[in-house]
């Protein structure tokens, strides 16, 4: 049963480009862990870390850590594992940025399934902001369609699974406090971490040196390096992720979802400032296809929110 919960289209849209202005920054940091440790160690420890913030969180007052529901809570958290599972796999076998490409066609699926599962109503305005934004993604990332392998849809199974969560925590999860799904969320992807890590020690698997070997290494002693990375990022997601989650609370999934993608406005604008990656025309043309999809949106609601109640 959906929850029955009011609206605030501005409210999670400034939640959700906060957490993807941290998370645009934190992110870029993981290519300076991945010289040294593994992707299940990295999910394990920094889940450790995490705890006691969201723990601090939940003293604030800002809410429980323990769920109404159990059930649709674990789904949730259960999706997004799948989610980041499926992402990170085919990053070791595929260019980050195609994994990215397959992971942020989320949106596209969080408006067919509010559309055809959900039954909501999808204006046109919306739709057309959702294939403006998708647009812009592509061109940021120069996709070569011309190069296509079935190993792509590995990270489009990621996006699937990251819709269907993002539609479970408006439908089913309103109504949750939002430490909860946050600490529900990290303990779940930490036993995944611990049960990635099991699984190397049970069956090793040559691992190659640097970044390369991040979803094939198993623990590393010698982790002193890793850990200010670490360190910020667990501190910078437990901020984000409670904002994002905030955000598909407060706000419709199909509108939410399309400001994520502003994190590839942050993360590459970022990654210029501190490692001199250039920008280059066509991705400068696909930050302006996302900031005017975004722009579109937020036009689109705030006319909808300004339209009077039926008497």
């Amino acid at each position: 049963m959906q929850a029955d919960t009011q609206t605030s289209p501005i409210l999670a849209s400034v939640l959700m480009i906060s957490a993807m202005a941290i998370i645009g920054v934190i992110d870029n940091v993981v290519i300076l862990l991945a010289e040294t440790v593994g992707l299940w160690q990295f999910h394990l420890s920094r889940a450790l870390l995490m705890l006691p913030l969201i723990f601090g969180l939940s003293l604030l007052g800002l809410g429980s850590m323990r769920p109404k529901r159990f059930g649709p809570v674990i789904l949730r958290s259960v999706l997004i594992t799948l989610a980041m599972l499926f992402y990170f796999a085919s990053l070791a076998v595929m260019p980050i940025a195609q994994a990215l490409a397959g992971l942020f066609t989320s949106p596209i699926f969080v408006l067919l399934i509010s559309a055809l599962a959900m039954k909501q109503r999808i204006g046109p305005w919306r739709i057309v902001a959702v294939f403006l934004g998708f647009a812009g993604i592509l061109c940021v990332l120069q996709l070569d369609p011309y190069d296509f392998d079935t190993r792509s849809l590995l990270p489009v199974a990621g996006g699937l699974f990251y819709a269907l969560s993002a539609v479970i925590t408006r439908s089913h999860c309103s109504d949750e406090s939002t430490v909860a799904l946050l600490a529900a969320m990290i303990i779940t992807l930490g036993a995944a971490g611990g049960i990635g890590l099991l699984v190397l020690e049970l069956i090793p698997v040559a691992a190659p040196d640097g970044p390369d070997g991040f979803a094939a290494r198993g623990w590393v002693w010698q982790m002193q390096p890793a850990l200010p990375w670490i360190a910020i990022q667990a501190v910078g997601s437990t901020i984000a992720v409670f904002m994002l989650i905030k955000a598909y609370q407060v706000g419709e999934p199909s509108y939410v979802a399309v400001f994520e993608y502003s994190v590839m406005i942050f993360g590459p604008l970022f990654a210029f400032a501190a490692f001199g990656q250039a920008i280059g025309p066509m991705q400068i043309a696909g930050i302006g296809l996302i900031a005017i999809a975004g722009a579109l949106l937020g036009w689109r609601a705030g006319r909808e929110a300004a339209r009077p109640e039926p008497v």
